[in-house]
């Protein structure tokens, strides 16, 4: 009988969002004629933007076409795409990149979760607690921590606590680290970090030789001048980073899926002899070799997420979230809760109401309410006590939410 990889074994019994769904697939049962409305994950409910779905359906005409026809592509993705992404992205912030930096993927869920597989299993990773799961789980499937303890850390990892007293923002740690993941605007306490905290990491890293894996996904979301959008407007990060965006909050593409990475060529790590050797030239060969890459109608829908007309619509989704983060916020902070996040960033992140633990929160505003919400320690043992509310919901709905929260949710 085959063995199983014993690693993931030291999971947690189950990813957050699914056994979120098996709750409320529950109380759904229970409660037949509950509405309930939904605030968990950050799935968009806004339609593509018109120039998305026409250039979509223009290529898929083409691909009709035998003398238009597209089959396999490039797998970092077409240079159409990427020179699309340096043009708006990056040269507008003073970041000079070249589009062999630029890989195309379904999903930065996918790359932040793969990225890990081409670093030493002795790698000693760092990670911002609380944080998006992927990170941690995909490091546990590797083998490279140990066993969970009775908090919920892993053995081998190391724990950045992100506080109310910090701005859910640490500092870098005093050890030196291998990898560290980095999110901002960070999901899911929604914080933002400044040009200066940006400055510190990339000065660590290159103190310690380290490479930060800095997650840009909802960089969109960014309002405040003063804050970068990417962690390239850094001098000397393109010698220690990796830069996750994608377009699946940016435009709407969550089940579009699309995505990309920035993987600079200055960028390297120590090989077997102790040389160094191209981190791009590295993720190149693993990309290719298990990717076949994202399909043509949908790059050409990426594409013209940067026309004049794509960048105003989506612009109008955007802003639509935005006013849902700050309806929520106001809301919550009328019942005198201690509520962060919400601005520069789609999630509303709160203090459960007279110190009740996530979960029991999370099925109090369920039963309550029926208003569905993301557990704090489902994202690490720092946010127990903490809550997360989605703005990725329709004006409709996040209006009724906040007169339910006053009106049913007995604090």
């Amino acid at each position: 009988m085959a063995r199983i990889n014993e690693h993931y074994q030291k999971l947690k019994a189950g990813y957050l969002f699914p056994e979120i769904g098996r709750r409320v697939r529950t109380f759904q049962q229970d409660n037949p004629n509950a509405k309930i409305i939904r605030m968990g994950i950050g799935d968009g409910v806004l339609p593509l933007a018109p120039a998305i779905v026409a250039a979509m359906k223009t290529a898929v005409d083409e691909m009709g076409q035998t003398e238009a026809f597209h089959g396999y592509g490039p797998e970092r993705g077409y240079e159409f795409l990427a020179k699309a992404i340096l043009d708006n992205d990056y040269r507008p912030r003073g970041v000079d990149l070249q589009v062999e930096e630029i890989f195309i993927s379904d999903g930065s869920k996918c790359d932040s979760g793969n990225i890990q597989e081409i670093f030493a299993l002795e790698s000693k990773v760092a990670i911002v607690d609380p944080v998006y799961p992927v990170y941690v789980d995909t490091n546990v499937m590797a083998g490279r921590t140990g066993s969970i303890d009775s908090e919920g850390r892993y053995e081998r990892m190391v724990y950045l606590p992100a506080t109310a007293e910090n701005g859910f923002s640490p500092p870098p740690p005093d050890m030196g680290v291998d990898l560290v993941y980095l999110c901002s605007p960070n999901n899911p306490t929604g914080a933002t970090l400044t040009r200066e905290q940006m400055k510190s990491w990339v000065d660590y890293a290159h103190r310690h030789d380290a490479v930060i894996l800095f997650d840009a996904a909802y960089e969109a979301f960014i309002t405040d001048p003063e804050i970068p959008h990417s962690i390239y407007e850094i001098p000397g990060a393109k010698e220690v980073a990796i830069e996750f965006r994608s377009f699946s909050k940016t435009a709407g593409f969550t089940g579009t899926r699309c995505a990309f990475m920035v993987v600079p060529m200055a960028l390297k790590g120590i090989g077997r002899e102790n040389e160094k050797v191209s981190i791009n030239t590295l993720w190149n060969r693993r990309h290719s070799t298990k990717f076949n890459g994202v399909s043509y109608p949908v790059q050409r829908g990426a594409e013209a997420c940067y026309t004049p007309e794509g960048q105003k619509q989506i612009q109008e989704n955007i802003n639509y979230y935005l006013e849902n983060a700050r309806i929520i916020r106001a809301g919550l902070e009328k019942l005198k809760m201690d509520v962060y996040g919400g601005v520069n960033a789609p999630y509303i992140w709160l203090k459960t109401p007279g110190g009740i633990d996530s979960w029991k929160f999370f099925d109090k505003l369920l039963n309550e309410a029926h208003i569905v919400g993301t557990p704090g320690s489902g994202f690490g043992p720092t946010g127990e006590g903490y809550f997360r509310l989605s703005a990725f919901a329709l004006r409709e709905n996040v209006t009724e939410a906040v007169e339910r929260i006053h009106s049913r949710l007995k604090l």
